[in-house]
Parts: C-alpha cells; structure tokens; sequence
C-alpha cells in the first residue's frame, strides 16, 4: 500500500490555511462546532449545485458566525435583489442557532481553481463524454489559463470497462514535496451507470515565497574619487608626522659586527 500525502494538508500553516478558523475551549463545543461546520458546506453545496461553488470558509466570532462563500457565479448565489442570499442566511441561523453573516466572493479564474476543474470534468463523466477528451480538454485551458503545471488522474470503470483502470493526463511540472510551491488540490466524484468514477486534480500556480536576491557588489570603478584640498604648510606637516610615524613603527636592526682583515702571512719575503 502507497501512503500519499495530501498537497493541501502537507501545506497547512506554510502557504495553507484553515478553512475553518475558530477554536473551542471544551469538547463538547469542538464536536458540536465541528457538526455544524459540515451541516453549513452540505447545506450551502446542495442549494446551489450548479453555481460553481469552490469551498466554504467558516469564521466564528463571539456573537456570530462570518461564512465566506467562494464561486464562479456569484450572481446565482445572491439572486436578484439579494434575495436567494438572504434566503440561504436565514436557513443557516436556523440550522446553527446563532446570527450568520455571508460574505460571497467571486473566483476571477475558474480554470485556475482545482476543485471546479475537477467538477467539470466529473460532470463531462457523467454526460457521457469521452474520458480521454474530457481531461485533455480541461488540462489544456488550465495550461492556457496561465497555470505552471497541472495534472489530472481519473480511476474508475472508464468507458464502461468490466475492470477499473486509471488515466492521467499531465502538462508542465507540479512539485510535491517543494513547500513553497502553491498547490491546489481536489477530488471529486462523477455517479456513472457503471458506479463511481473518481477525478483528482492538482494546479501548480507558482512558488508563494522568492528566493532571497542577491546585492550586486559595488566594484572600484565605480566610487567617485574624493577630493582634498591642502596648503603647502599642511603637507609638509602631514609629510614629516607620517614620517616620524613610519620610524617610530619599523624595527630597529642590529649593528652587524665588523668583519676582520685577514692577517699577513709571517713568511712573506719582503722586498
């Protein structure tokens, strides 16, 4: 058995973060808290199935709770005149017990978000399209979206097959185990005739943190020299100090011992 690790997960409080950020002093409030955060996505997913709905980010306060609600189609969500949102609004706080304040946000590129790829692809499964075409498809306009990298794995029973098998589809590079590097990653599922076909998706949009950059180095040629200005007085001052200084700091050197004339021969005739 391979044990994969999840790019989002792996990512947590690096480049990551929580979808849903509160914290809970006593355990029962965690798994009662934990509960409604469930009941709120599947809520929220199921009136809107076809708004293109990417995640649901939870934010619980002291008095209420702020759900941000990120989709491609914002206008679906809120409805003329606001009034599917304020629907939707007060559906939570009767579900939750508590006021909820909602907060949509458009996703300016669909293509770039792993979870709707996912989905469309998973939809295309479904309406009977060619497994093959369907990825190809959608790794094209993501490449062309301006992503880095991405790859697609479906595994199921394609095309109907009595065996299930998988297929991937792949153009760019997508690093796993690089931290820096922005991963968005989903799974979604596509309900066939022949069962489940699973489709995952990883988006590699770029590195979050820039290497740290180098100072050019600023060579010799480049200083402008310094002018000074000084009278002849100060010079031979400044001469003679550095003088004296250059004296005082070399070394005195041993005399050396004389050396001694050979002595004359005795025998030597003179004339």
């Amino acid at each position: 058995m391979g044990n994969k690790t999840h790019p989002v997960g792996f990512r947590l409080g690096v480049i990551k973060d929580w979808q849903s950020k509160w914290f809970a002093a006593k355990q029962e409030d965690f798994r009662a808290w934990v509960q409604e955060d469930l009941a709120i996505r599947k809520t929220i997913f199921s009136s809107y199935p076809d708004a293109g709905i990417s995640r649901v980010e939870i934010e619980r306060g002291s008095t209420d709770v702020v759900i941000n609600i990120h989709t491609a189609r914002p206008g679906i969500v809120i409805g003329r005149g606001g009034q599917r949102v304020e629907e939707l609004r007060k559906m939570l706080e009767s579900l939750i017990a508590r006021r909820a304040r909602l907060n949509v946000k458009e996703i300016r590129q669909p293509e770039l978000d792993a979870f709707l790829v996912a989905r469309n692809v998973a939809d295309q499964l479904e309406r009977r399209i060619a497994f093959r075409r369907a990825i190809r498809q959608a790794v094209t306009r993501t490449s062309q979206a301006g992503a880095l990298g991405i790859k697609i794995i479906i595994s199921g029973r394609l095309g109907g097959g009595d065996i299930a098998r998988t297929e991937k589809a792949m153009d760019g590079r997508v690093p796993l185990h690089t931290l820096r590097a922005d991963i968005d990653f989903a799974i979604a599922e596509a309900a066939t005739d022949f069962g489940r076909i699973g489709v995952k998706a990883w988006i590699y949009k770029g590195d979050i943190y820039e290497a740290p950059k180098i100072e050019e180095i600023e060579e010799f040629d480049d200083i402008s020299p310094i002018e000074v200005t000084l009278r002849a007085e100060d010079a031979a001052d400044q001469l003679r100090a550095e003088e004296e200084a250059m004296g005082e700091r070399m070394p005195t050197l041993p005399t050396p011992a004389p050396v001694p004339e050979p002595a004359e021969d005795a025998d030597a005739t003179t004339e």
